[in-house]
């Protein structure tokens, strides 16, 4: 339930961003290509997305060497300790 609101807020955050800046607008060069007037808004959802492009390859990396160590997920801190000092019976 928390992380529907969490997503509830995030979205409202980006509408809101979108609301404040229908009016401003600016252009975007790729140096032999100029795009004129672009809300100031679609240019940074677009390059959000890009950057989540990119990193789907290293999430695909990363996700198969820990596979491949045997980890599976996260170790908490208490099973860390107990590792580390061992197991004494002692409640």
């Amino acid at each position: 339930m928390m992380r529907f609101i969490f997503y509830i807020l995030i979205f409202i955050l980006f509408l809101g961003f979108v609301v404040l800046n229908l009016e401003h607008r600016t252009d975007i060069s790729f140096g032999f290509i100029v795009y004129e007037d672009i809300p100031v808004f679609l240019s940074i959802f677009i390059s959000f997305l890009l950057g989540m492009l990119c990193a789907i390859p290293l999430v695909f990396f990363f996700g198969k060497k820990r596979k491949k160590s045997g980890k599976k997920g996260l170790v908490s801190r208490a099973d860390e300790i107990r590792r580390q000092d061992g197991d004494y019976g002692i409640d």
